[in-house]
């Protein structure tokens, strides 16, 4: 199979212009700011997760990004110039939530007749392998399994052989195999040095394929970094233990701890100083059941949008170092 063959992504970003750049963005809806101040860049060839609760802006983010909603005020720029324009010169693939079946055309039918209103078109072959339907190219789109139709979607994101992929949360109603099939289609289309910013609410998947993390909370970033960066902001680690009636109110109190949780009759303690932490514990005689284990992902998330998180302004793309998202 002979890959298909398009301008060097570099040379063709006028600039060395990043893929994505947000510039003080906002949206609202009457009284309701869904994006608040959003300054975001992502450069050519990352695969960026964006994280948040529902209604914390993601969907109108990426519809702003798409060029199907206007920025109240700001700026949204692909590429360095609009997205409108971006998503005319084939530029952009996109993989929505919302979606029906075509009835009665096969999977290579519907495909070729996208691909047919791109200027560079990826070869419809290459699309449907990259997207793993290369044995279904003759079977009827309405006839397919939903995981599979998930696939056609991503096909027809990828029939114009984009730079720049966007998918809102893709891997939505799929079962586990159906999933780890999409990831693996999708790392294939990455390697390739394109950019993929993707939304989802499985945290593991950020975690695994994501290069970078973005949270996002009312609006606003209070995040950005790798999995790792993220997870070091959740307070390090996680001591728990059982209280066997103790009172918590010695708990915030505590050297290191900056978020108390109580489960039935087992507290988690939330601690940047695990070592003083438990130290603490034992001169209280609170270590029956102890157990101490790093902060995941998603603790790090109900951390940064528990409400009580204070936002912190993402580093500029351009500034962020290697060692700042170890």
């Amino acid at each position: 199979m002979t890959q298909t063959k398009r301008p060097d992504s570099a040379a063709h970003t006028a600039g060395g212009a990043p893929a994505v750049a947000f510039s003080g963005v906002t949206r609202s809806y009457g009284a309701v700011r869904a994006v608040d101040g959003l300054d975001l860049e992502i450069a050519a060839g990352e695969t960026v997760a964006l994280l948040g609760r529902n209604g914390a802006g993601k969907s109108t983010t990426l519809s702003m990004l798409l060029g199907l909603l206007p920025p109240g005020t700001g700026s949204v720029r692909l590429f360095g110039g609009t997205p409108q324009a971006a998503v005319r010169a084939g530029r952009v693939g996109a993989m929505l939530q919302d979606g029906k079946p075509v009835p009665r055309v096969t999977v290579r039918e519907l495909i070729t007749f996208v691909a047919g209103t791109y200027p560079r078109p990826m070869d419809v072959t290459e699309t449907l392998e990259l997207a793993g339907l290369g044995e279904f190219g003759g079977r009827r789109v309405d006839r397919l399994s939903g995981g599979q139709a998930q696939r056609v979607r991503f096909a027809v994101a990828l029939a114009g052989n984009p730079e720049l992929l966007v998918l809102d949360e893709p891997t939505a109603a799929l079962d586990v195999e159906a999933r780890r099939v999409f990831w693996r289609s999708m790392r294939a289309y990455a390697r390739r040095g394109n950019t993929v910013v993707f939304s989802t609410h499985y945290l593991e998947e950020a975690d695994e394929h994501a290069d970078r993390i973005v949270v996002m909370d009312a609006g606003r970033v209070v995040a950005d970094g790798t999995g790792a960066a993220i997870k070091r902001r959740a307070g390090g680690s996680l001591v728990s233990f059982d209280l066997a009636g103790a009172s918590t109110g010695p708990l915030s109190g505590l050297p290191g701890v900056s978020a108390v949780e109580v489960r039935g009759d087992r507290a988690l303690l939330r601690t940047a100083d695990s070592d003083a932490t438990v130290v603490a514990l034992a001169g209280l005689g609170l270590v029956r059941g102890l157990q101490v284990a790093p902060a995941g992902l998603e603790d790090a998330f109900l951390a940064l949008t528990s409400g009580n998180a204070p936002h912190t302004p993402a580093p500029d793309a351009a500034t962020r170092s290697a060692k700042e998202l170890a």
